[in-house]
């Protein structure tokens, strides 16, 4: 429903007016936003780990919310304000953006050859969590009031108005006193919607990956006359809902990308190498003994890298306008009158005071300096300040421009890790110490942007809804750090989980540590691969491929190698030597971030194929198409592209048939944009993310306990289940596919859960 408007067209009255009070700030709520937050967190990590993307978490968790507190009021407690909610999806918005930084950014020091420590990964999403926050704070009322008429925050809008239609009594009451008209409550079917989907979700992703009663990823690689071009998707109900949210225009470009990948530059490259004998740099095998995959993992990740790094700073550049609106209106909002104007506040306009913010930023900031594991400089915490409230500001004004799933916040990372590590070679700064502190400041600027776009979805919620917005930020701060205090453990459990140790003597035999290399502290190692192995091992980490592959290896006091250690984050070995397979994650994002901090510093990135991917985003830029989706598309597998492609015509046909229902109610196209995202369809796919996504993980921790039994668990399904092994796998595990797609569709079109989207 609209706002009554004021005398000022600018600034709406809020659904509940400034006089009410009205329970808010709550020790319920804020716990429950808070654990929704770390729920939601690891499954955006795990979202962000398999191909690079994140959804906001505001309209699940706030939804989520309306029926715990409903089903709690049934129980005889006391039914939960729409203040009380607003702070539950404050709170529980957090994790989202905190996930997406970490995953983007910390991985990548692995890649680079460094152990993922848990205390610097929880320091990074610690401190960039916080930074973005308490940088947004003093940009409220330039972005949020100021503008609202031009900055629409859609995410935000269409929070509250969830919110609004799942609102109590006393809420609607106090909204009616306040001139508004008070809607029906429907909190009850549209919590029934995502539960649905959570559950759905969750036994769809067991039975599939952990029971294997189906094969997880179909395949078709072609023969001549286009051999070494395939076809794939992981059916995942995750990636399913993925590209229903994020609706059919980004997920058939994406898709584009992955058919440019798998159709076009893979069987070209086979094509013209079959004849070859040699190896081609940067492959160490000649092309023709490679499959889609060596082809991809030695070519195809440079030319993507190439074209999601260009895209990204095309969108960066493309915003300088707004950043420059943006640094000015945040700037004056820093003068002698804000501050009196801040003094004479009412309810809904009081802020956390500049004084707590100032010291807040300075003590982050310290926080930097003297965190050894970051090995931070007093360099990188001047371009961690500079370049933090660029982007929070950039951030934050793109965000209500055209919202969350839009921002390009990659792009913004990769900017500031290339003037950051182009400032770094110009000092003569590099070395394993420069890709630290590079990766530290753009982890930190990553995080603070996202966190800042995030704080401003809010606080627009707020700002419709008539919430206090100190309240509000109180209530981001402690839910990002109970978020990044969570996130940085279960990172390091997922890359365990499916990490597998290699005999060295498979892959580099005879194969001794130098006299001047560096080692780790002596371990002992556990689980199902060792069990009897009661050596101690010391790290070596191999920048090199004489001898044997680079990367980090298990050494005996001898300085012999004995184990390569194959990490589950960006790793290519799938077996392990006991037969049971493992699910590696790609990290796009942070393979990306990996190859800009080296190839700067080392001088050692194959330009040749980075530009050719630079080339292939100037191309779309200049045809009109959105280049960012597409350079995904080329950079992932196309297996991950291919379910978000289905998503996306599945809501691309429930759109159409909306449009078809709601043709006499005359809608704009924003209009109809806002009812398709308030549809029981959106709510089923969070449903969807959230189930699939801690599914996962949950099997990938198990896994990695009891690695018997999903290896006997394979071996039965391989033996004697034709839906997982045989001629006939690949079409018959598309059925239970199909089967969740099509509920989709029925669910978005309104065939289940009733009408609650109206």
């Amino acid at each position: 429903m609209a706002a009554n408007k004021t005398s000022n067209a600018s600034k709406p009255q809020p659904y509940i007016p400034a006089s009410a009070q009205l329970r808010e700030f709550t020790p319920r709520a804020l716990i429950l936003g808070t654990l929704l937050g770390m729920v939601f967190g690891a499954s955006s990590l795990y979202l962000v780990l398999k191909v690079g993307l994140t959804v906001s978490a505001s309209i699940p968790v706030a939804v989520i919310s309306l029926g715990l507190f409903r089903l709690w009021s049934k129980m005889g407690g006391r039914d939960a304000t729409i203040l009380e909610n607003n702070i539950v999806q404050t709170a529980g918005s957090a994790g989202e953006s905190i996930a997406f930084g970490l995953g983007v950014t910390m991985p990548a020091i692995m890649i680079l050859g460094f152990d993922l420590e848990i205390t610097r990964v929880m320091l990074v999403g610690l401190l960039g969590g916080l930074l973005g926050i308490l940088m947004m704070i003093p940009l409220r009322r330039a972005l949020i009031v100021q503008q609202h008429e031009e900055l629409k925050y859609p995410e935000g809008t269409a929070c509250a108005e969830v919110l609004k239609a799942g609102a109590d009594e006393e809420s609607r009451a106090a909204a009616s006193s306040g001139g508004q008209v008070a809607e029906q409550a429907q909190a009850a079917p549209k919590a029934a919607t995502i539960f649905a989907g959570f559950g759905l979700g969750l036994v769809y992703k067991t039975l599939m990956s952990a029971f294997k009663l189906w094969k997880d990823t179909p395949e078709k690689v072609f023969g001549a006359p286009l051999k070494g071009g395939s076809v794939s998707a992981e059916i995942s109900p995750e990636l399913l809902g993925v590209g229903y949210i994020i609706g059919p225009k980004i997920s058939c470009i994406m898709a584009a990308g992955g058919v440019l990948s798998y159709l076009v530059l893979i069987p070209l490259i086979a094509f013209f190498g079959q004849g070859m004998t040699t190896p081609v740099a940067p492959g160490i095998v000649p092309i023709r003994d490679m499959d889609p995959n060596g082809i991809r993992g030695a070519y195809i990740l440079y030319i993507g890298a190439g074209a999601v790094a260009a895209g990204g700073i095309i969108s960066l550049l493309r915003s300088l306008p707004v950043i420059w609106h943006g640094l000015k209106t945040g700037l004056a909002d820093f003068g002698a009158a804000a501050a009196r104007t801040r003094a004479r506040a009412i309810r809904t306009d009081r802020d956390l005071s500049m004084k707590f913010v100032m010291i807040g930023c300075v003590v982050v900031i310290l926080g930097i300096l003297a965190a050894r594991t970051l090995e931070m400089n007093i360099v990188g915490a001047i371009l961690i300040v500079i370049f933090g409230f660029l982007f929070v500001t950039v951030s934050s004004r793109l965000t209500g421009e055209i919202g969350s799933s839009s921002n390009p916040i990659s792009g913004m990372t990769v900017a500031t890790l290339l003037l950051t590590c182009l400032i770094f070679l110009v000092i003569g700064k590099t070395g394993g110490a420069a890709y630290v502190t590079a990766l530290s400041v753009g982890g930190i600027v990553c995080i603070a942007a996202s966190n800042g776009g995030t704080t401003s979805q809010d606080l627009k919620t707020g700002f419709l809804l008539g919430a206090t917005p100190r309240y509000q930020q109180i209530a981001i701060l402690i839910g990002a750090a109970a978020s990044a205090l969570v996130l940085g453990p279960i990172l390091l459990a997922l890359n365990q989980t499916a990490t597998v140790y290699l005999p060295a003597a498979q892959v580099a035999p005879g194969l001794v540590a130098p006299n001047d290399a560096r080692f780790g502290a002596p371990e002992v190692l556990a689980g199902p691969q060792f069990k009897g192995d009661t050596h101690a091992y010391r790290s070596w980490h191999k920048t090199s491929n004489e001898g044997g592959p680079a990367g980090r290896y298990l050494v005996n006091d001898a300085g012999a190698a004995v184990y390569l250690v194959d990490p589950g984050i960006n790793g290519s070995h799938k077996t392990r030597p006991d037969g049971s397979e493992v699910r590696k994650f790609d990290a796009p994002k942070a393979t990306l971030m990996s190859y800009i901090i080296k190839g700067i510093l080392d001088r050692e990135l194959p330009w040749a194929l980075v530009l050719f991917g630079v080339m292939i985003s100037l191309v779309l830029e200049l045809s009109g198409i959105p280049s960012l989706a597409f350079a995904v598309g080329v950079y992932l597998p196309i297996s991950s592209s291919v379910p978000v492609f289905a998503g996306g015509v599945i809501r691309w046909l429930v759109d159409r048939s909306m449009r078809g229902r709601l043709a006499h109610r005359q809608l704009d196209e924003a209009q109809l944009a806002a009812e398709s995202d308030r549809s029981p369809g959106v709510l089923l796919a969070s449903g969807y993310i959230a189930g699939g996504a801690i599914a996962g993980i949950l099997i990938a921790f198990m896994a990695g306990v009891m690695g018997d039994a999903d290896a006997r668990i394979t071996q039965w399904a391989s033996a004697s289940n034709p839906f997982f092994s045989g001629t006939n796998a690949d079409s018959l595990a598309l059925i239970p596919f199909l089967l969740i797609a099509l509920f989709l569709y029925l669910v978005g079109r309104e065939k289940f859960f009733g009408n609650d989207s109206k």
